[in-house]
C-alpha cells in the first residue's frame, strides 16, 4: 500500500498575523487567570497538612497562572510540511495541560474543601482548556466573537468569593 500526503505549504508562508484585538484578548485571559490563581491560593488548607493541599495551593494556580500567559494563537491545529495535522496547544505545553487534566481526580482528596470549591475547582480547570481549545481550533473566531472574553468572564464568575454558591438542595446530595 502506498501513501501519498497533499503537499505542504510552501516554504514562502507569510508569518501569522495576529487577529484584530488579539493582544487585549490575551491580556485579559492572563489577568483572569492570575485572579483565579489567587482564588486558589486563598482556599482553605486542610486540617492536618497532606500533599493534596499543597498540591491545590502551590501547583495548580501555578498551571492556572502558566496556561493563561503562555496563550498563543499562533500555535494552532495545522498542516505540517508532510501534510499530516498538527495538532495546536495554543501555547499550553503538555505538562500544563496534564496538570488541569487532573483536578478532578484529585478533589476526591480534597475532603475539606465544600461542594461549592470542588465545583468552582472543576470550572476553572475546564474554563481554561476550554480556552485553550478553542484558541488551537479556531483562533480567529475566538478572539473575533468574543469566545474567549466570554470565558474569562465566566472565569472571574466561578472564582468569584461574593459569588452565591450551590443550592441547599444539590449540596445536600453531594
Amino acid at each position: 500500500m502506498t501513501i501519498a500526503y497533499l503537499p505542504g505549504p510552501p516554504d514562502d508562508v507569510p508569518p501569522y498575523e495576529p487577529w484584530a484585538g488579539e493582544p487585549e484578548v490575551l491580556a485579559e485571559a492572563a489577568a483572569a487567570g492570575r485572579r483565579a490563581a489567587e482564588w486558589i491560593r486563598s482556599l482553605p488548607a486542610p486540617p492536618t497538612p497532606r500533599p493534596v493541599g499543597t498540591w491545590i495551593a502551590t501547583t495548580l494556580p501555578g498551571a492556572v497562572e502558566a496556561a493563561t500567559a503562555s496563550l498563543d494563537p499562533a500555535q494552532c491545529d495545522r498542516r505540517g510540511p508532510d501534510g499530516r495535522l498538527i495538532e495546536g496547544t495554543a501555547g499550553v505545553d503538555a505538562g500544563t495541560t496534564s496538570t488541569l487534566a487532573i483536578v478532578p481526580c484529585v478533589l476526591s482528596d480534597a475532603d475539606w474543601l465544600t461542594p461549592d470549591q470542588h465545583l468552582r475547582l472543576l470550572a476553572v480547570a475546564s474554563i481554561i482548556t476550554g480556552i485553550a481549545r478553542l484558541l488551537a481550533d479556531d483562533p480567529g473566531t475566538a478572539i473575533l466573537h468574543g469566545l474567549v472574553a466570554r470565558m474569562c468572564a465566566i472565569l472571574d464568575h466561578a472564582t468569584r468569593p461574593d459569588t452565591p454558591g450551590l443550592a441547599p438542595e444539590i449540596e445536600h446530595k453531594l
